[in-house]
Order: C-alpha cells, then structure tokens, then sequence
C-alpha cells in the first residue's frame, strides 16, 4: 500500500499535514530478531555469569622441553628457563646527529656546506644594495616603518623538527620466571613451668638483694683520708660489678641446662627410666644403649688420653686430651663436661702440650693432677678460674724425661700436704709434694731391668730401665701398688722399698696399658695389654720354679681373654666384684661377668660411629648405671647398661636392706666361689 509523504512547513506555517493515523501505527511498530536455529537457550542466571580471561606475556609457540648438557651433573637436564620473546619487526638505524663531527664530515663530502655559505653571501650583498637606496628616500622610508608598526607581523609557522630523525618502536622485553623458595625449621621442644608469686614474696626478694648490695659496700676504712676513700669507692663498684655479672653467669648457666634438657629430653628419660625389656628373652646376656655424645670443635684431632668421675658430683667428669702419635704433637686440652648440659663443656683448659692422664683429688674435687706428653706434671684449681695450672713442674725440679702416662692422687700427709704420683716411660715413679706454692719431687722406685745393663764409655756397665705405662695403688693397704711397663711385666711394688720389688710377673707379651686392682678382692688384680689379652691375677698365687729350683717369673692368671684386637683399657665395675668391661681398637665394648659366664661376653657392642676409630679409655660412674667411653677422634660416649648387665642381689621380703659392710661380704663370698674353681691345687691340699 502506498505510504502518504508528509511535509514540513517553515517557522510561522500553521499548516503542517501530519499524514493519517494508519501511517503512524507503521512507524511505531517493534522490530522483531531473527535468531538461528542452533543458537543456544541461556537463562538468566547464565547469561550473568562472567568468564575471566587472563593475557600472560608467555609466547605460546615458545619450547618447552629444551635439554642442556650439564658439566656438573654429568647427564643432560631440562632447562627450567624458556625464553619468552618473540620479535615481530626489526631494522638496524644509520643515523647521526648533525652536530657531530662525523655529520659535520659528510655533510663536507657531499658539499652542503658550500651551498649554504653562498646563500649567506647573496643575502648580504642584497641587504647593501637597500640601504643605499634607503638613503635617498628616507621620508618614504620612515612612514613604511610607521605603517608597519600599525600593522602586526605575521609569525612564522614552520614546524620546528626534531634534531634525531627517528621513527618510533615498541618492544617486549624478557620477563624472568619466579622462583618461589620456602624451608621450615623444626620448633624446639617446650615445656610448660608454672607458679604462683605473691606480692609479699617479690618484696622479700628485693630486700634480701638490698640487703646483700649494702653488705657488700660496707668496708673498714679510716675516716679523714681521702685517698682510702677513694680506692674504697673504686672497690666497691668492682665488687658491685662482678658480684652482678656472677648473678648473670649462675643464671644463664641454669637456663642453658634447663634449655638443653628440653632439647635432649627423650636422652635424658632414657637415662633415668629405660629398661630394656629384652633381656627377659636374652640368654644371660646384655646390650648398650648410648645416650649422650660429648665433642668440642678444638678435640676432634686428639684423642681421649683418659677419663675420671668427679668423687663428689656425679654427673661431672673430667677428659684429658692428647696425641699418641710421636709425629703429630701438638696442643692439648681438659674437658669437664656434665650429663645435665652435653651441649658445651663446663670449664675448659688449653694446654702447651698434649694432657695424656689426670686424676681428680678424692676429697678435694676441684683439685686436678694431670701428665704431660713432655714429661712435667701439672696441677689446676677449677675454683680459681685460672687459664693455666697452679703449679707445675719444670727441668729444675723433676721433671720427666719421658711422657707421663699416669697420676693418682694420695691422701695427704702428716703435714696435710696434697700430694700424688707419677709413672713416666723414663722408669721413674715420682713421689710429688705441694708446699705452699712449690711443688717437691721424690723418686720413689726406677724400674730398673735385671741381667740387661748396657755398656757405657770406658766399658761401665750402665743400668737399663723399663718403660712404665700404668699403676694402681692398693684399696686398702695404701702403700703397696702395681706398674705396668712397655715390656710387658707387672711389679709388685711398696713405698717402704724403693731399690727393689716385692713380686714381678711376665704378664703380656707386649705393652702393658693398664692395671687395677678389684673393689671387693684385696689380692686380684687385672690387666690390659696391647697382645689383645685381658688376664686377671691373684698376688701371691703359685709360683712356678725352672729345672734348677729357681723362682720362674712366668705364671699362669686365673682368667685369660682374647678379644681379637689390642686392648686400650679395662675397668672393674663399682657395683659388682665379678663385672669388668675393656675396649678395643676396632671400637667394640665388651663386658663380661664371672659369675654368668667365665669364658664369653655377655655383652660385645660396636660403639665407633665410623670406620677405623679406635676406643682408648672407658670408666663406670660410681653412681649410676652407665658407662663413658673415649676415642681417637675426641669424643666421649655415654652408654646405659641392660639390666642383665647390672645383676645386684635382690632383697629378701621382711628384711632391712644390706649395708655397705654386709654387701662387702656378699661380693667377697661370691667372687671367692668362682675363684675356688679355676685356683689350682696347693701342694698340701695335693698331700691331703
């Protein structure tokens, strides 16, 4: 149907014909969509939904499996890095600045300078020509000026270009790949403490501190002397300053065990609580379980040279440090370490030369006598906190020619004097005395071989003497004592005969490396030697004789052990008359009890942490049921015994516990039971 074509009249028209309805209703018709027929039927709640796209700088079409060799590693690897950038347009730039001098070169090449000179010189002479002609007509001249200032100049439009012609670029650059890197450390092990504190206990802590503060300053001087005044006033402060740093000192240490006793809490539980419940499965047999593990950053090229309890505090003993290697002398040390804080040593001494024994005084337990590897003897006071020993001994004074490989304190004499003995490789047992600040030597005995004397100058026949290496005195009978030498022998010594010896056995075949006497048994004795036995001795036993009635020197021990390895060390336990224990130089512990079994261990351990370290010393604590044990490497190991190991009598049910006396008795009478087996027949019990 064809439509009406409407008009529009000018402003001021009245008439403007608008067409009929029929053609409005066209033009106000909606307009439908045309949807496809495959199209999707979204409803609301998905057509709201919102995808996030993310544009990331990494180039798709980049690698991702790129393999380098690895020089290090010796094997290809994937390189973690991949290069990123893609380059869509580049063009290498020629150009210069036309100031410089290689522009200013080209431009004299390519005769732009001349150019532009000439049109200088023509533009000159043009401008001389008019002012000639300006003479002659100066009135026209000044109203054109005139005229000109009436009307504005016309500016200058040129478009101002840049000195450097060059062309706008884009680029991406690298972007380096994030590492992310974490590590998490282990907490330390906490404990909960709590306790209640009253006003008035915090009120009396201050004033017992005020208290001690004003005693402290309280000193006796003479009124009216200045001077006095002022040295009391300094030693006052000095006081007051060192009596606060011991306050901080004694608290910093309970802290730092407390620390450490929460950082080896399962040791220490296993010190106190651990009982191995295997042994009730075991045949007669036993095991070692190691708990703490003492070392120091200045020991770990020495080696152990021996070990001591301290008499009064027993969770404190004493190492010594030193070389046995000829070759590698050098400094040594003395450690004293405590089981409540394993972490760092108590005091510490540094010594000129390798400490190869030290013994700690009975009654006096800050009192320490120790050998050295260049024959002198030392004495150190841990009390008065003093880097070096008190006293020492020097050429002057008896000194040993050789390294002194034992000491053993003694009780004091009729002076109350301390003083202690010392065994050398130069033959010489030395009786030493402390007399106020000196030390006085005696030769006790030189161990003198028979029927070996060497010939000196002129054809006199000069003595030989044997090589000691280790003695021990008599539990009860203070003046007889043991030695050991390098050749194997073991003499029976006293302090009342110092030209000859009471008793001497060949015992070993080699070095003789310890000797000691049995806790219970006043005549046994045992030994350790570096022939790989362990022998133990009963003084005054049978006496072989030779073909012509001589006394034969050669006897047989009561029990004889190879453990395969020389020996370092034995040790009788404190606890039982038939328990002892040796280590050896391929690191095993065995201990051994006579009354379970005489022939085998009922206990072979290893104990070296690595390879060829050899044991060279171990020692029971007198208290509790453990073991230390020293190396070549500077450590000390701490072992706990099973109970298979530790066999005490048991108590009977109604009856008060045995004393010191009647246990005395009770390891006497077994140890006597075991001895009347293997003993040998006298020739009257023979006759009868």
């Amino acid at each position: 149907m064809p439509r009406r074509r409407t008009t529009r009249i000018r402003e001021g028209d009245d008439m403007t014909d608008l067409g009929d309805g029929t053609d409005a209703d066209d033009w106000s018709q909606a307009k439908t969509l045309e949807k496809p027929s495959d199209q999707l039927q979204l409803s609301e709640q998905d057509l709201k939904e919102e995808f996030t796209r993310i544009l990331t700088a990494n180039n798709p079409h980049a690698p991702q499996n790129i393999v380098r060799y690895s020089f290090k590693e010796k094997q290809y690897k994937q390189t973690s890095s991949v290069d990123q950038l893609a380059i869509h347009f580049s063009l290498d730039g020629n150009m210069l600045h036309k100031e410089s001098d290689e522009a200013k070169r080209q431009k004299g090449k390519l005769g732009l300078a001349e150019a532009s000179s000439d049109q200088a010189v023509s533009e000159a002479g043009e401008g001389a020509g008019a002012a000639e002609e300006g003479e002659g007509d100066k009135q026209e001249a000044a109203e054109e000026r005139a005229d000109d200032a009436a009307t504005p100049a016309p500016t200058d439009k040129r478009k101002l270009t840049n000195q450097f012609n060059y062309s706008e670029r884009a680029s991406q650059t690298y972007n380096n790949p994030y590492r992310e890197r974490g590590t998490a450390t282990e907490p330390p092990p906490r404990a909960t403490f709590a306790g209640n504190v009253t006003q008035w206990e915090i009120y009396d802590a201050y004033l017992e501190d005020f208290e001690k503060q004003e005693k402290s300053k309280e000193k006796k001087t003479i009124p009216g002397r200045k001077e006095e005044e002022k040295t009391r006033k300094k030693l006052t402060i000095t006081e007051t300053q060192s009596d606060d740093i011991s306050r901080v000192s004694s608290a910093s240490k309970i802290v730092e065990r407390m620390v450490n006793q929460n950082t080896y809490d399962d040791v220490a539980q296993d010190f106190r609580y651990w009982e191995d419940v295997s042994d009730d499965y075991r045949d007669q047999e036993g095991t070692l379980l190691p708990l703490w593990r003492f070392s120091h950053d200045k020991a770990k090229k020495l080696a152990v040279s021996s070990l001591c309890w301290n008499p009064k505090y027993n969770d404190l003993f004493a190492a010594s440090f030193g070389s046995y290697d000829f070759m590698k002398q050098g400094t040594g040390l003395i450690l004293f370490n405590s089981l409540k804080n394993p972490s760092y040593p108590e005091h510490v001494f540094e010594t000129d030369s390798g400490v190869m024994c030290l013994d700690v005084h009975p009654e006096h337990p800050y009192q320490i006598a120790a050998g050295f590897y260049d024959g002198s003897v030392a004495v150190f006071n841990v009390v008065e906190k003093k880097d070096g020993p008190v006293h020492r001994c020097t050429a002057k004074n008896g000194k040993h020619t050789d390294p002194v490989w034992q000491v053993r304190w003694q009780k004091d004499d009729s002076d109350n004097n301390m003083n202690f003995y010392s065994i050398s490789s130069d033959g010489r047992i030395v009786h030493w005395t402390i007399v106020k600040n000196e030390m006085i030597y005696q030769d006790v005995i030189k161990l003198t071989i028979p029927d070996a004397s060497a010939e000196g100058p002129d054809g006199i026949k000069v003595p030989t003497l044997g090589c000691g290496t280790a003695f021990d005195f008599h539990k009860q009978k203070d003046y007889l004592f043991l030695v050991g030498t390098e050749e194997g022998k073991v003499h029976v010594c006293s302090k009342a005969y110092t030209s000859h010896f009471i008793d001497s056995i060949d015992a070993h075949n080699m070095a003789v490396y310890k000797v000691a006497w049995n806790y219970f048994h006043s005549k046994l004795y045992i030994t350790c030697s570096a022939d790989w036995n362990v022998k133990i001795w009963e003084m005054g036993s049978k006496i072989d004789k030779n073909t012509d009635g001589t006394e034969s020197p050669e006897r047989k021990p009561l029990f004889s052990f190879d453990l395969n390895n020389s020996v370092g060390d034995v040790a009788w336990a404190p606890y039982s008359s038939t328990v002892f224990a040796a280590v050896t130089a391929d690191g095993k512990v065995y201990v051994y009890d006579l009354n379970v079994n005489k022939y085998e261990p009922i206990c072979e351990q290893m104990v070296a942490q690595k390879k060829k370290t050899k044991l060279t010393h171990i020692e029971f604590n007198p208290v509790h049921p453990i073991i230390i044990v020293g190396d070549d490497r500077g450590n000390v190991t701490s072992l706990k015994l099973s109970p298979n190991l530790r066999k005490v009598p048991k108590e009977k049910k109604g009856q008060p516990p045995m004393d010191a006396s009647q246990k005395q008795q009770y390891e006497l009478t077994k140890l006597e039971k075991i001895l009347a087996m293997v003993r040998e027949p006298t020739e009257s019990n023979a006759a009868n």
